[in-house]
């Protein structure tokens, strides 16, 4: 099942997922809360955990701190983003396991700041997942790049292919911001006239995970001259080209 994008209760975004497992809670719990088995599963290798509330939790290239915790139902924790994550702060990451059946119902959420990361955190969570069921499975999962269709699907599910237009000093600006899957030197050899016009301003940075995030703005006399649906067909355009190769 895709991701559902929400507002945390502070106010960022949030992703939620819903996975059926045929185990109970107990057996689930072991694969979320033992850094041996996070191994198998989660993004980040996990190194070790205090299991208590306020316990610390070290990954490699950073750490987090356990904020809840009601064996076996309830896990989660902030980690806090490493220096190269400049868009992001402290995530929240949140496990619930409820009895169902024979096995549970997992909820997973994560809460975080960069809402146009939305599509790449859904794609790249929803492979994690994916990964923990065939390890409660036992059985052999073979971890991939998420896929650039699954991605550009979320982009347009959580309507993050959508520009704004705003005042600014005599006129208005347009802006997108958009998380691509590829890096930023392919993105940039694929641009073409795209930034041609001396009132389009196109910037290219590293995104979150291995993709270049684009920001393109331009500056227009009134807001009728704002053409949202064009320039969201022109990116739309360039997503095709740096991923048809």
């Amino acid at each position: 099942m895709d991701p559902t994008l929400g507002t945390h209760t502070d106010g960022r975004p949030a992703l939620r997922f819903e996975r059926r497992l045929k185990h109970p809670p107990e057996l689930v719990w072991r694969a979320i809360t033992e850094p041996e088995q996070l191994r198998a599963w989660y993004p980040i290798r996990a190194l070790t955990i205090d299991l208590r509330v306020g316990g610390r939790i070290e990954f490699e290239g950073m750490h987090a701190v356990v904020t809840q915790l009601d064996p076996p139902r309830v896990f989660a924790f902030s980690e806090h983003a490493p220096p190269e994550m400049q868009r992001e702060s402290d995530d929240l990451i949140h496990f619930t396991l409820t009895p169902d059946g024979d096995g549970c119902l997992l909820v997973f959420t994560h809460v975080f700041d960069d809402r146009p990361a939305a599509a790449s955190y859904g794609s790249g969570w929803n492979l994690c997942l994916n990964a923990l069921l065939a390890h409660v499975n036992s059985e052999e999962f073979r971890m991939e790049r998420p896929s650039d269709a699954h991605h550009e699907q979320l982009i347009h599910q959580f309507a993050l292919d959508q520009g704004s237009v705003t005042p600014v000093g005599d006129g208005y600006q347009v802006r997108f911001e958009r998380q691509l899957t590829r890096p930023v030197e392919d993105v940039r050899a694929a641009l073409g006239d795209l930034d041609a016009d001396p009132s389009v301003r196109i910037e290219l940075s590293q995104g979150t995970g291995h993709g270049a995030r684009l920001e393109l703005t331009q500056t227009v006399a009134s807001e009728a001259d704002a053409d949202l649906d064009g320039w969201r067909q022109r990116i739309e355009d360039l997503v095709r080209r740096v991923t048809a190769g």
